[in-house]
C-alpha cells in the first residue's frame, strides 16, 4: 500500500509579513475646539431655556394689554390679614417672647438703649413749647403724643450710634427675621419647633440674607436722591419757581415710581432666599416671577402694615410716656434717678415690630405662593 505524503504547512518567514500600518495622530487642537464650542452652545442653550421658562412682561416697546398681565390673587382683606398675623403671634408666645427678650438684651449689650439725655431733651424742648397747655389733660396727651412722634421718627434707638452699632444693629434684625420665618414655617406645617431649634438651624441663610439687605438699600438709593435733592432745594428757594418746582417733582415721581417697583422683589426676596439650598440670584428670580402683575398689592399691604404697627405703638407706648412724664413732674426721686424706663420699652416695641412685620410679610408671601395663578 502507498503511503499517502501530507503536506506539511509552510511557515511564513518574518520578512513576508506585511508591516502594520500606523494611525495618523488625532489633533487635539481641533478635538478641543470642537468640545469647547459644543459646551459653549449647550450651556447657552440651558440659560436661554430657563430665561424662556420665566414669567416676563413689558420687557419690549410694544404696547401691552391689561389682560397679559392681570393676575387674580385671592388674599384676606387687610384688617383680617393684620389681625391673623397677630393672633398667630399671639398664640405661639412661648416661641415669639424668648426671642423678643434674646434680642433686647443683645441690643442693650451690644447697641445700647436710647440715651436718657436725648430723651430729656425732647421733654424739655415739648415742655417750652406747650408750658401754657400743661395744666389740662389734653396738653399732656398732646405733650406725650408728638414725645412719641419725635422719638421714632428721628429715630431714637439708632441715634448717636457708631458703625459697628449699626452693623450690630443690622444683624439683629437679620437674626429675628430669620428665626421668625424659621418658627412661622414649622407652625404651618403642623410641626412644633422649639426655639432652641430655631436659634440653631435657622441662621444657616445669614450671610445670604445679608447680601439680599444690601440689596435693599441698593433699591433706596432713588429715595434717598429724592431726601437729598428736596432737602437742598428748600434751603436754596428752588421751590419757589412754579416750572422749576414743576419739573422738580416730576422727576420725584419717578424717583419713587422706581424705587416702589423694585423693593417688592427686594423685600420678598428675604423670604425666599431662607429656604435650604437656595442662592441670592435664584431667590431674586423666583421673586420677580411672582410679584408679577402684583405690586401694587403688595405696597398697599405694606403700607397699611406701617399704619398698623403705628397704631400699636400709639396704644402701647402712649399711656407708658404719659405715666413717664407724670411721674417726673410730681415724684422727685424718680426724675433724679433718670431711669430709663421708656426706652427699654422702646427697645421692646421696636423688636416686636420687627417680629409682626416679619410674620405679615411671609404669610402674604405664602398666600402668593399658593394661590393657582
Amino acid at each position: 500500500m502507498s503511503k499517502s505524503k501530507t503536506k506539511k504547512p509552510t511557515k511564513t518567514t518574518k520578512s513576508t509579513k506585511s508591516p502594520k500600518k500606523t494611525k495618523a495622530p488625532k489633533q487635539p487642537v481641533k478635538k478641543t475646539r470642537k468640545t469647547f464650542k459644543q459646551a459653549f452652545y449647550e450651556k447657552r442653550e440651558k440659560i436661554w431655556n430657563k430665561k424662556r421658562a420665566r414669567l416676563k412682561l413689558h420687557h419690549s416697546f410694544r404696547r401691552s394689554y391689561r389682560e397679559d398681565y392681570q393676575r387674580e390673587l385671592k388674599a384676606p382683606g387687610l384688617v383680617q390679614h393684620s389681625m391673623t398675623t397677630l393672633k398667630i403671634v399671639f398664640k405661639n408666645w412661648k416661641l415669639f417672647l424668648p426671642l423678643l427678650m434674646m434680642i433686647v438684651l443683645l441690643n442693650i449689650a451690644f447697641v445700647g438703649l436710647m440715651s436718657e439725655e436725648t430723651y430729656k431733651t425732647f421733654q424739655d424742648s415739648l415742655k417750652q413749647s406747650y408750658s401754657s397747655l400743661e395744666q389740662g389733660e389734653i396738653g399732656r396727651v398732646a405733650e406725650a403724643g408728638l414725645l412719641l412722634v419725635s422719638t421714632v421718627t428721628t429715630g431714637g434707638l439708632t441715634r448717636g450710634m457708631n458703625e459697628v452699632q449699626q452693623v450690630f444693629f443690622i444683624i439683629f434684625i437679620a437674626i429675628t427675621w430669620l428665626i421668625t420665618i424659621y418658627f412661622l414655617r414649622h407652625l404651618l406645617a403642623g410641626n412644633r419647633p422649639k426655639f432652641r431649634d430655631g436659634v440653631y438651624n435657622a441662621l444657616a441663610p445669614l450671610l445670604s440674607s445679608l447680601l439680599i439687605i444690601a440689596l435693599i438699600f441698593i433699591h433706596l438709593i432713588p429715595i434717598f436722591v429724592f431726601i437729598i435733592i428736596y432737602s437742598a432745594a428748600m434751603q436754596t428757594g428752588f421751590l419757589e419757581t412754579p416750572l422749576y418746582a414743576f419739573v422738580f417733582w416730576l422727576f420725584s415721581v419717578l424717583l419713587l415710581l422706581l424705587s416702589c417697583y423694585l423693593l417688592p422683589v427686594s423685600i420678598t426676596s428675604l423670604v425666599a432666599v431662607t429656604v435650604p439650598g437656595i442662592y441670592p440670584m435664584t431667590a431674586i428670580n423666583a421673586t420677580t416671577d411672582l410679584m408679577q402683575g402684583r405690586r401694587t398689592k403688595f405696597i398697599i399691604r405694606l403700607l397699611f402694615a406701617a399704619v398698623f404697627i403705628g397704631v400699636m405703638w400709639v396704644i402701647v407706648m402712649l399711656p407708658i410716656m404719659w405715666l413717664d412724664l407724670f411721674l417726673k413732674d410730681n415724684i422727685e426721686w424718680w426724675a433724679n434717678i433718670q431711669a430709663p424706663v421708656a426706652s427699654f420699652f422702646l427697645q421692646i416695641m421696636t423688636t416686636f415690630s420687627i417680629i409682626y412685620f416679619t410674620a405679615y410679610i411671609y404669610l402674604f408671601y405664602r398666600r402668593m405662593l399658593d394661590d393657582p395663578n
